[in-house]
């Protein structure tokens, strides 16, 4: 193998032509996969994809090649079984890319694995011992590491001599310290149990967090952020120095922020009444709160261009469910303000935070004393690079930074197999 040429400090590394520098990313669900295929010299999309429906009548596998940016998506609508069906067909697709999985150009295939516990803290080559630890964390993603898993052995068994890397949602936030991670009840129970906060989303926190310290010009150690990964599901976190110390989602992704359909915080009697004056069993009660609560449960939507939408026509069910989001999110930022001691910037991702101006709008508004201020015309700009939305004397940068989970995994996969 070709080693990589000397590159100036700070500068990308230069890969030679034949030294392996591709990375395939999955995220595989239940039913779906989705996937990019990465070029790690210069961090370019080659294809992207997503399967959906596998195992289920009406398989579907829509397919967009990039490279080049010139060429149509292409749709396939065929049964697909499984997984392994599902991803000998995105193989397929690749190849015809001239992009094929058995390319000698492909360094590796990196995995989101939803959690990773406490034990792994970094992107680990997968073997069978890294496997049966995944397997051990089912309990506490139960609806998540069954579909990764089944991803990894998919890809191992079509290609078992390409090392495969997972990447954890959980790995940034074990930094925590066990003031933040600990959960006040019994502790032998929490032991036991493996009951703690572990946190989510960590790949767009750590992406996020990074490049908004180089939008301020400093190395991640120099700065305090607080990041708010505002999508469907929603999270913030505390990040000082480059390193996680709180973050609001916890034993699992239910916890914190109020989302599109998840509750967020609640009282924990919240289940208990419900289920002795409402005689609800546990798996209503979970229904309710991670798929009947958060917006969609307070107003019916939970798409925010929609609710905004309703709120210019009058309606006061869409006014309270913005209302109660962002109070909650208001009192995350001053939470987290008070945590860090210092902040440098506040800094929305994902698809509210990188699209919804009002959200961001209100998320700070009343928070001037702790300088946090928003200009009107740079925050009503729609732009997809990292951009400031504060006045250039705020003494908060309040920024925008999109967030991109996919090359986050194919950077770390790639650093971990290239030493």
């Amino acid at each position: 193998m070709t080693s990589p040429s000397p590159a100036a400090e700070g500068s990308p590394p230069v890969i030679a032509p034949l030294t392996p520098h591709r990375v395939l990313v999955l995220n595989s669900g239940s039913s779906s996969l989705k996937y990019q295929l990465l070029d790690m010299r210069d961090s370019s999309r080659l294809a992207s994809g997503l399967v959906e429906r596998i195992g289920e009548r009406g398989s579907r596998l829509v397919h967009s090649p990039l490279a080049g940016g010139a060429a149509e998506p292409r749709e396939r609508t065929e049964p697909m079984a499984d997984h392994t069906a599902a991803l000998k067909a995105v193989a397929e697709e690749l190849a015809a890319d001239g992009l094929g999985l058995d390319s000698p150009q492909l360094a590796a295939i990196g995995h989101r694995v939803v959690h990773g516990g406490k034990h792994f803290t970094e992107p680990t080559v997968i073997d069978d011992a890294v496997i049966a630890e995944i397997e051990r964390l089912i309990p506490v993603a139960p609806l998540h590491n069954p579909a990764n898993l089944t991803g990894i052995r998919t890809a191992r068994e079509l290609r078992p001599d390409l090392p495969q890397v997972a990447v954890f949602d959980t790995a940034f936030h074990t930094t925590m310290p066990e003031a933040a991670a600990r959960y006040a009840i019994d502790a032998a129970t929490a032991d036991a149990h493996r009951i703690r906060r572990y946190g989510f989303h960590g790949t767009s926190h750590a992406y996020v967090s990074r490049r908004t310290a180089a939008l301020l010009g400093k190395d991640p150690s120099e700065v305090n952020v607080i990041v708010l990964h505002l999508g469907n599901g929603a999270s913030a976190s505390a990040v000082r120095g480059g390193v996680c110390v709180e973050t609001s989602m916890g034993l699992t992704p239910l916890e914190g922020l109020v989302m599109g359909t998840r509750s967020g915080d609640v009282d924990p009697a919240v289940v208990f009444h419900l289920k002795r004056v409402a005689g609800m069993d546990i798996d209503e009660v979970d229904a309710l709160l991670n798929k009947r609560s958060g917006l969609v449960g307070l107003c019916g939507d939970n798409d925010m261009r929609e609710i905004r939408r309703r709120i210019d026509e009058g309606d006061e069910a869409a006014r309270l469910a913005f209302d109660v989001y962002v109070h909650r999110l208001k009192k995350y930022i001053g939470a987290y303000y008070a945590v860090l001691g210092r902040v440098d910037a506040v800094v929305f991702t994902a698809g509210v935070g990188e699209n919804a101006a009002p959200v961001r709008e209100a998320a700070v508004a009343g928070l001037e004393e702790l300088g946090l201020v928003v200009d009107a015309e740079l925050n009503a700009v729609r732009s997809g690079e990292p951009r400031l939305i504060s006045p250039a004397r705020a003494r908060v940068a309040v920024a925008v930074v999109p967030t991109d989970e996919e090359l986050e995994i194919a950077t770390q996969a790639y650093a971990l197999v290239r030493g």
